[in-house]
């Protein structure tokens, strides 16, 4: 496996609470055939299963590697990028992707250097806002508005063939030890390294007392800018060290 293959390895197609276990493995069919091969489930009706082993159809070894896992968090926490797919339109601060290439192209040299997902919903309500604000993009395939609705592994055939497609195009960077130290400064920080960062902004915000007013908002909008901006792991390191000094008794007091 060269180099720059192995970026198809960090792409990540997770399937969350799937009902049908054939469309886990129409999905696996999919993925097998653009050279996808990490396939997480989260919490799924039925697996393994003989209906996904039959629909796989050439796609078996991605059913029996696949990962399971109980939660979404799980399923991507060490991601730099997590695109949910939904057909609808949410009022969720997330950046949009508007057609499948866009995605592809912003995802193929970040999967250079680290794990990116992909997030699928369940068969006829997809995901919850509570999922979707767990990526950090959100991506609605173009389709016609009278039935915009997409079968699963359909979704995850054009995902994946667009990611393959880029792939294809793309020219991997021949980098100095010196330039590939500071870019890994500036790759953004993995799901769990932002939780994490939300949850040491929380309680320092109510150690603080300035989570005690009426504004039941405060702390998802706050988190939801942070989001937004998108910082680089470097900057979210600085926020947290910022964090820490706030929180230290002051010399003074």
């Amino acid at each position: 496996m060269t180099e720059h293959s192995s970026t198809l390895e960090n792409i990540r197609i997770v399937l969350v609470q799937t009902w049908h276990p054939g469309n886990i493995g129409a999905a696996a069919r999919a993925m097998r055939t653009m050279g996808l091969e990490q396939l997480v489930l989260v919490n799924p009706r039925r697996f393994p299963d003989e209906e996904a082993t039959r629909m796989a159809a050439g796609g078996e070894s991605l059913l029996e590697k696949a990962r399971v896992v109980e939660s979404l968090e799980e399923a991507v926490a060490d991601c730099g990028a997590v695109v949910g797919l939904s057909a609808r339109l949410r009022n969720l601060p997330l950046p949009q992707f508007e057609e499948g290439d866009e995605m592809a192209r912003a995802l193929i040299p970040l999967a250079e250097e680290m794990p990116v997902a992909l997030v699928f919903g369940r068969e006829r309500s997809g995901l919850t806002n509570d999922e979707i604000a767990c990526c950090t993009h959100q991506l609605s395939l173009p389709a016609n508005p009278d039935y915009p609705i997409l079968n699963l592994s359909q979704a995850v055939q054009v995902c994946a063939h667009e990611l393959y497609r880029a792939f294809r195009h793309h020219q991997p960077t021949r980098e100095t030890a010196t330039q590939e130290s500071s870019r890994q400064k500036d790759l953004p920080p993995s799901r769990e390294q932002m939780q994490h960062f939300q949850q040491s902004l929380a309680t320092a915000l109510q150690d603080a007392g300035f989570l005690n007013q009426p504004h039941a908002q405060t702390l998802e909008r706050l988190q939801n800018f942070f989001q937004r901006s998108a910082p680089t792991r470097k900057e979210l390191s600085l926020l947290q060290g910022a964090l820490r000094a706030l929180a230290k008794p002051s010399d003074n007091a």
